[in-house]
């Protein structure tokens, strides 16, 4: 780990150097808070040691300069106190995470830093824990695409950039037409099977950017902002394409057939009044017509 030292006390920094550098630390020196701020700035260094008494940290505020920096990753600061009797320690440590008494001894320093550095590790685990939370909290786990209430953040969010400004907006929503027959008939293992496939198509022939949501069992959506019309329809058609050219089969080689139809939702300019609800919903009937029409098909409706 890399420890900013910051210390100019001449002994104090042997000791302080010889244990950190028997326990495989890297060190970065600093005579002032000033340098040591540069030094954090650079990034990497995670654990600092400062001294009260040699140094102008209570002078320049250091400790709190650092606090409200609000850096992007915890800094554990370990500070060194003149005495045991320091009355200024009272002070919930001065924002400083541990302090050590001097004289400073080299098995005490050891074990300070280590706690530290566990304390450190949590932290870190803690982070990474609340990203897979979040991570979990936006996707469907099946599909790995952005679940419902994600899905209608983002559409609410284009929905109101092109509301200001005066932008066109379309939405695909897109229904595998026999998938309750695939569950009765397969089971469930083999019906989401075929959604993970579906999925992967539909990925793979949108846009990188667009936001594809998982909005029921077998209904994916897909906003288009700054699309209208014919551009739409080219883009749900090569979707449909690339699902229907997606080789589903069986682990004994049976073919499974897909059916889908897409609808294509499109505004040339978005109102007051127009709201994501309204848009899906629309949407929605025309899945309805074109399943009862055979499927497979795409259809655009202008609102």
């Amino acid at each position: 780990m890399k420890i900013l030292v910051l210390n100019n006390d001449l002994m104090e920094c042997t000791v302080i150097q010889q244990v950190l550098q028997y326990n495989k630390h890297e060190i970065s020196l600093a005579e002032d808070s000033d340098t040591a701020m540069q030094l954090l700035q650079e990034g990497e260094i995670r654990f600092v040691i400062a001294d009260r008494a040699s140094t102008d940290i209570d002078e320049k505020q250091f400790i709190k300069r650092l606090r409200d920096a609000n850096p992007p990753y915890s800094i554990y600061i370990l500070l060194i106190a003149s005495k045991v009797g320091d009355p200024d320690m009272a002070a919930p440590l001065a924002s400083a995470d541990d302090y050590l008494h001097k004289p400073i001894v080299p098995l005490e320093l050891k074990s300070r830093v280590q706690i530290g550095e566990r304390i450190l590790g949590l932290g870190d685990h803690l982070v990474q824990a609340k990203d897979v939370l979040d991570t979990m909290a936006m996707f469907d786990p099946l599909t790995k695409m952005l679940n419902l209430r994600a899905f209608l953040n983002l559409a609410r969010g284009e929905l109101e950039r092109a509301r200001r400004n005066q932008a066109p907006l379309s939405l695909i929503a897109l229904e595998i037409d026999n998938f309750n027959d695939l569950n009765e008939k397969h089971g469930t293992d083999i019906a989401n099977d075929v959604l993970v496939l579906v999925s992967q198509a539909i990925r793979e022939k949108s846009r990188p950017y667009d936001g594809v949501g998982r909005y029921e069992d077998a209904i994916f959506l897909i906003p288009l902002p700054g699309v209208i019309g014919q551009d739409g329809q080219k883009i749900a058609e090569r979707i449909l394409k690339g699902i229907l050219n997606t080789n589903i089969t069986m682990l004994d080689g049976t073919a499974l057939p897909i059916g889908v139809s897409i609808g294509v939702v499109s505004s040339v300019r978005i109102t007051v009044a127009t709201e994501v609800d309204m848009l899906i919903e629309k949407a929605k009937e025309v899945l309805s017509r074109l399943k009862l029409a055979g499927g497979n098909q795409v259809e655009t409706i202008f609102i």
